[in-house]
């Protein structure tokens, strides 16, 4: 925004410097002046980059308080000159006003003002405006257009004969028509605040007036008004409209709760003064006291010197005394005269020295903790002003219950070839639904920045897909990814966060005897699950029951951890990786990481190597389908052969014509390894042993092969 130093020392009478110092001093305290100009009134004109946060800046006054706390000068008071209250000039009762969406207008204000003529703007308006570059419409408009440029309360004003009835402050009716100042015609929703009046909408409130109810060359009489809105129902209108105002920029970042009041006054009195016309009865100020306790009223935060010498460290201004003591810059006196400069009100609580209740000034809604007003003091004081020195760190580190579970997944990953990823928090509607949960719900954003995200994620695999996508799509075809995150389930009113984990593969992958170059990619993923797994506490089981929509029919399955459900995994479904346009399979696992950071890891055990021959035992077996490994598994376990070291399968093979291996089974080579740490086998034992493990494998079933 653009801000004139002539206008500035209206309000500073005593600057000490001149514009070129003004300009640095401000940049180094954060209120960065990023070009200086000539100004056609006299003195120069700022550009200038005033941050988001900091909406008390955006004008003439707020920057003008930035300078007086730099130097220690005054500031002229705004309810002094031109913004002090004035007296009706003919008396009346107030223009009626009732506030129905108390929890969306925290304060609204209105005066009348009789026999004006409507004329362009003169004098010192006239004058800033041209130097500002700013576009004249007519005088009523063009002062309230002066009194957010002066002190940042946007105002409006309504050619009175327009209205029907009193003011009313309401939520737009579903559907409801309006004409704004632009010519365009808006269908507003439920959502929408607006001002109106007892028949109609007058405009949308705190982005822009109505077309029917604007002050033209034919107005007689003016409503003047100024009011306090919810930022974030701006915020959410501004955004559906497509509407970006000077009143709406200000109001969705938190406008001063106080200074309706104020604004009211200082145009009602330029407008007479430019428009003439009589001020006809008092200001009326209606206000929602729940709201003025969030904002103008909020409790005091307790502040301590000690914590600002702590946390700023030592200054160039510290010095050491001939007692020993080091005194600092950042002494009691210091920090009174900056934060009471900024507008806080100082009180000390008697508890403890140097301990202050402040009261927070009602345009500085972005304060909020005691750590904001030490960066406050610091940000005044001059960043460029404190020694190469680090603050002193009281207490110790303290590790998180899960941080050694966290790190293991983590590293466990990373030793798998898995490299890891962050992909954005939020997602679409679209794919909520399709990766989410019905049942344990998703949060949908209250004023998204596009329809693309307008979600919070409720698992971590759109995104993974997304980064898949984008690797394939710049010829990358080779990829091992994972992320671990939080989800949200739930809803707006209740969310619920979780830790989760997801892990995405694509490109090459090594065919084995077990399983062939189409399969390798699935289980892959599937051993990487398995190696995951088996750093915790439990044993491991999988299924292909009650699979997500997003993996491929039949190229899925789950991991379960004693019985509980930890991870699913499988190929992205043809549907899903259509609409990606992803031109190769995709392998997906999607991992429930808040189970696995509460249970226990395993822990490493050693013993003695033996130093006794092993002995590897084939048995080549045809079992049914529905016979699976993990029950081979279990069955040989079960026969308690202490000399068992690994039982594992060897290779699979399945006959599609039926004639090797009849349908509807497979043939699978098992290998048992047997070793004693004590004594060489006998062929005595491995007979004994041998038997046994055939007679478990046909107790399941299998027929052994000849």
């Amino acid at each position: 925004m653009n801000i004139l130093t002539k206008w500035l020392r209206s309000y500073l009478p005593e600057l000490p410097v001149d514009d070129r110092q003004l300009a640095e001093d401000l940049t180094l305290r954060g209120i960065a002046v990023e070009g200086e100009f000539d100004a056609s009134c006299g003195g120069a004109r700022y550009e200038m980059d005033i941050t988001t946060n900091r909406v008390d800046a955006m004008n003439h006054y707020g920057v003008a308080r930035e300078a007086a706390a730099i130097y220690d000068v005054a500031l002229a008071p705004l309810n002094e000159g031109t913004a002090a209250p004035i007296v009706e000039t003919v008396a009346g009762e107030g223009f009626p006003v009732r506030i129905e969406a108390r929890d969306l207008c925290g304060r609204f204000t209105a005066r009348v003002i009789r026999g004006v003529t409507v004329g362009p703007a003169k004098g010192l308006v006239a004058e800033y405006f041209a130097a500002l570059g700013q576009k004249p419409i007519s005088a009523p408009v063009d002062v309230t257009n002066f009194g957010w440029l002066a002190m940042g309360q946007p105002t409006h004003v309504f050619d009175l004969d327009t209205l029907e009835g009193g003011i009313v402050v309401r939520r737009a009716k579903a559907g409801e028509k309006l004409r704004l100042l632009d010519g365009t015609e808006r269908t507003l929703v439920a959502d929408d605040l607006v001002v109106a009046d007892e028949k109609k909408a007058l405009g949308l409130a705190g982005v822009m007036g109505g077309w029917d109810s604007r002050v033209t060359e034919t107005t007689k009489n003016i409503l003047v008004e100024a009011a306090w809105f919810d930022p974030a129902t701006i915020r959410a209108s501004s955004r559906r409209h497509g509407l970006h105002t000077d009143a709406s920029h200000r109001f969705e970042r938190g406008a001063d709760f106080n200074a309706a009041p104020l604004g009211n006054h200082l145009v009602t009195r330029l407008v007479v003064e430019q428009s003439g016309g009589e001020v006809v009865g008092p200001l009326v100020d209606v206000i929602v006291p729940e709201l003025q306790a969030k904002t103008s009223e909020r409790a005091p935060i307790v502040l301590r010197v000690s914590e600002v010498q702590r946390h700023l460290g030592t200054t160039l201004e510290d010095a050491t005394w001939s007692g020993g003591e080091n005194t600092s810059g950042l002494s009691e006196n210091v920090v009174e005269q900056y934060l009471g400069a900024l507008g806080c009100v100082l009180t000390p609580t008697g508890a403890v020295a140097g301990e202050y209740g402040v009261q927070l000034p009602s345009w500085r809604l972005d304060l909020e903790r005691e750590i904001d007003l030490i960066e406050e003091v610091a940000r005044v004081y001059g960043y460029n002003k404190f020694a190469d020195t680090l603050p002193t760190f009281a207490g110790t580190v303290v590790e998180q219950p899960h941080a050694e579970q966290e790190h293991t997944i983590r590293e466990t990953l990373r030793s798998l070839g898995f490299s890891e990823a962050i992909s954005s928090t939020f997602t679409s509607a679209e794919e909520a639904a399709t990766f989410g949960d019905a049942k344990t719900g998703a949060v949908a954003m209250g004023n998204p920045l596009s329809e693309e995200a307008g979600m919070l994620r409720p698992s971590l695999v759109p995104g993974m897909a997304t980064m898949l996508a984008h690797n394939l799509h710049r010829d990358v075809t080779d990829v091992r990814l994972f992320e671990m995150g939080t989800v949200f389930t739930g809803s707006t009113a209740e969310v619920r966060e979780h830790t989760g984990l997801a892990l995405g593969a694509t490109g090459a992958a090594v065919a084995t005897s077990l399983y062939g170059a189409q399969d390798a990619l699935f289980y892959e993923m599937k051993g990487a699950i398995e190696r995951l797994l088996a750093k915790f506490a439990g044993s491991v089981r999988f299924d292909a029951e009650s699979l997500p929509a997003w993996i491929e029919p039949g190229r899925g399955a789950r991991a379960l951890l004693e019985g509980e459900v930890v991870a699913v995994f499988g190929e992205l479904s043809a549907a899903e990786s259509q609409r990606r346009k992803l031109r190769q399979t995709c392998v997906f696992a999607e991992v429930r990481a808040e189970l696995l950071l509460l249970r226990t890891l395993r822990q490493p055990v050693s013993r003695e190597i033996s130093r006794y021959q092993a002995v590897e035992r084939d048995f080549s077996f045809v079992f049914p389908d529905a016979v699976r490994w993990e029950q081979i598994a279990e069955a040989l376990r079960g026969l308690n052969i202490a000399e068992t070291q690994r039982i594992a399968p060897v290779e699979i093979f399945r006959d599609a014509k039926g004639k090797a291996v009849a349908a509807g089974h497979y043939s699978a080579l098992v290998r048992v390894v047997f070793q004693s740490n004590e004594r060489t086998l006998t062929e005595e034992d491995l007979g004994g042993w041998s038997e046994k493990t055939v007679s478990a494998l046909v107790g399941l079933g299998g027929a052994q092969r000849a």
